[in-house]
Formats: C-alpha cells, sequence, structure tokens
C-alpha cells in the first residue's frame, strides 16, 4: 500500500518562484516607472501652459491690451520665450483681473513656472505658451513642433526629449 502526500516539492515552488519573478522584471522594464514619472510630470506642466495661456487671452478680452503691457499701447519689453518665473509681474496683473488664482505662483510652484516660456506681441493680440517635455511620449507629439519662442523648428518633433523641441499653446 502505497502513501501519497498532497503539496508541492520544493523544486516546483522553486521553479514558479522563479517564473513569477521574470515575469515581474519583463513588466517592470515594459512599464518604465521613471517614464511614468516624466509623464506625469509633463502632464502636470501642460494644465499649467494651457491655464496661463487661456488666462493671457481672457485678460486681453477684458483689458483690450496684453498683460505685460501697463496700458493699451504701452507696452515697454514684449516676452519673446522669456520664462514664466521672470514675468511676476504679468502674473500679478493676470491675478488682480481674476484669470488666475491669488496663489497661482505658490501653487504652480517655481519648479513649473521655471520650465514655462512666453512669448507674445501686443500689436496683434498674439501669445504663445510653451514647455519642453521630459517624456519619449510626449516629445513625440506633433505639436511638440517649436522654439521656446513658439516658432516652427522643421527638426521637431525629434522624439527625443534632450532636443531643443517645445510643446506649445499659441
Amino acid at each position: 500500500m502505497k502513501k501519497f502526500k498532497l503539496g508541492f516539492t520544493l523544486i516546483e515552488l522553486l521553479i514558479v518562484i522563479a517564473l513569477l519573478g521574470a515575469l515581474a522584471v519583463g513588466l517592470l522594464a515594459a512599464l518604465d516607472p521613471f517614464e511614468q514619472l516624466k509623464k506625469g510630470t509633463d502632464t502636470g506642466v501642460r494644465n499649467t501652459v494651457s491655464e496661463v495661456h487661456g488666462s493671457i487671452i481672457r485678460y486681453y478680452a477684458i483689458k483690450n491690451y496684453m498683460p505685460w503691457c501697463t496700458a493699451a499701447g504701452v507696452c515697454g519689453t514684449e516676452p519673446n520665450g522669456t520664462l514664466l518665473s521672470s514675468l511676476s509681474t504679468m502674473i500679478a496683473s493676470i491675478v488682480t483681473t481674476g484669470e488666475l488664482k491669488t496663489d497661482f505662483e505658490a501653487l504652480a510652484g517655481t519648479g513649473t513656472l521655471g520650465k514655462i516660456y512666453v512669448t507674445g506681441s501686443d500689436t496683434d493680440a498674439t501669445a504663445a505658451v510653451c514647455y519642453a517635455p521630459k517624456a519619449k511620449s510626449f516629445a513625440n507629439d506633433p505639436n511638440t513642433k517649436y522654439t521656446s519662442a513658439g516658432v516652427e523648428d522643421a527638426a521637431c518633433p525629434s522624439g527625443d526629449p534632450t532636443d531643443n523641441c517645445y510643446w506649445c499653446v499659441k
């Protein structure tokens, strides 16, 4: 009479653990967690870019001049690929009209504001707000075809986040 024991042998358990480990490594490589972090950061910056551009257009609709001017026809240096973090006077002007929240700069953070470039003209009432994406998928976006000044660049989109290709709202 043979006695059978139910269960798995140590070898069988080790083989299953090794297979699960190999699958986990493959999945981790496919997901690329650093790329996912870059996508998340780019999404936040992209939302801020759209918010700033919309606020500039709404400001113009209210005041009939751009926020970097002090009155209609009274403009100093217009932004030309200028970092948003250095345009605190412009942001303050937009905040006074209620088109941006009072604590916009604090909420956006200096890190985000230091990635956004603004270009504009009061004479033809145009504005371009741009940023350089760090995620590969955003670097491949068809709208990532500009310089920091919002001018189309024939070499973009390159798909390489280290190139100087910018995603802009115009």
